[in-house]
């Protein structure tokens, strides 16, 4: 029983985690060390913060950064004869620097903003209530998170930062390992790819793709293209521009079944057949059987945070290979590939049917 209380605990103070990453950001702790150039002794570190100098706030500064070092955002060593320790950054830290083009900062400080923590409040009586047309989120700011965001500026700014990080973190792994992808391909449409950069990488890596960010009309307002990139404004619900091959990064587990399945047939009828090279690529999580995990709990649980996110902020998910099988089946899609080379993400090929296939099923292709 000692020991499930302390595991009730830990859970509990869950939140002590958060809350001191985001504390170490906005005192610039990590910058402070980065430009100390070596390991940085307390008082050197003390010396440098924007913080008043004397003995209870070095005991608070030490107190932290014993925290962050147990979180795994610093190290320490010996720095001179006196035996002092120093800190270090580790690499999860240096995502925390913010010259650092994978900087990580726009999404700790969004995420921990209170209009982004209160609707957890609201979990349960969402629960009780049984409202599938409508999530936390909408319940305690009276909106869904895509309006409510719409009218705020540094909200949208956050969020933009956040997807090109992201973007160039995912899409750098991407065209090292699976350029294949791409690779045959005459145009290609960024679906919800605003602020564009996945295209404009892909663009650069490979100069004969015509490619196009497709987004709302406020969303790519004042976005400018390139030799073959362009942006065009519509709604992915309506209809997408006819194009060889569609990507979708990030976009399909915000929705629920319902509105990835009418995307997935926007999607179908603006690709061509296979044999024609058409083509929709998905880059998103693939939830794995933590059965079949082998020590690897870590990844099982930040997958199952970003489904219990999806919930409580927007009617998405995240999905197994089950899970996805279905949504393409129902969009009427004939095969899918996923290749698990992203992390805690995957990239799904997924294919047409193959004219032969439709001409047996008498399914029409175009």
């Amino acid at each position: 029983m000692l020991a499930s209380q302390a595991h009730m605990w830990n859970h509990t103070f869950n939140y002590i985690n958060s809350m001191s990453l985001k504390c170490a950001i906005q005192l610039g702790i990590p910058d402070i060390i980065h430009s100390h150039g070596q390991a940085m002794t307390l008082s050197n570190l003390v010396a440098a913060l924007p913080i008043n100098n004397n003995a209870k706030t070095l005991d608070y500064i030490f107190r932290l950064m014993r925290f962050l070092i147990h979180a795994g955002f610093l190290s320490q060593t010996q720095v001179n004869d006196k035996e002092e320790e120093g800190y270090l950054l580790t690499p999860a830290s240096r995502l925390l620097l913010k010259d650092e083009p994978l900087c990580q900062i726009p999404f700790v400080q969004m995420e921990l903003e209170p209009h982004f923590m209160d609707p957890w409040h609201s979990l349960s009586q969402w629960i009780k209530n049984g409202n599938d047309s409508s999530t936390p989120f909408a319940i305690c700011h009276v909106k869904p998170l895509f309006e409510y965001d719409e009218k705020k500026p540094k909200i949208n700014r956050q969020f933009n930062e956040i997807m090109a990080s992201d973007s160039r973190l995912i899409m750098s792994v991407v065209i090292e390992h699976c350029k294949a992808v791409f690779e045959g391909l005459k145009s290609l449409v960024d679906v919800g790819g605003c602020p564009g950069i996945v295209a404009k990488i892909i663009a650069n890596a490979l100069p004969e793709i015509d490619c196009i960010v497709f987004d709302l009309p406020h969303v790519i307002e004042g976005c400018e293209g390139s030799k073959n990139l362009s942006y065009v404004e519509g709604d992915m619900f309506k209809s997408i521009p006819s194009i060889d091959e569609i990507l979708l990064k990030w976009v399909l587990h915000d929705w629920g079944d319902e509105g990835c399945i009418k995307i997935l047939k926007e999607c179908k009828e603006a690709i061509p057949s296979k044999e024609k090279g058409g083509k929709v690529i998905i880059i998103d999580m693939v939830l794995t059987d933590h059965k079949l995990q082998k020590g690897d709990d870590k990844s099982y649980e930040t997958q199952l945070f970003f489904d219990m996110l999806m919930m409580v902020h927007v009617s998405g998910k995240e999905r197994n290979q089950q899970d996805w099988a279905k949504l393409f089946s129902g969009a009427g899609f004939g095969d899918y590939n996923i290749i698990p080379v992203l992390g805690l993400r995957s990239i799904i090929e997924v294919f047409p049917l193959s004219v032969e296939f439709a001409k047996l099923n008498k399914t029409p292709v175009k």
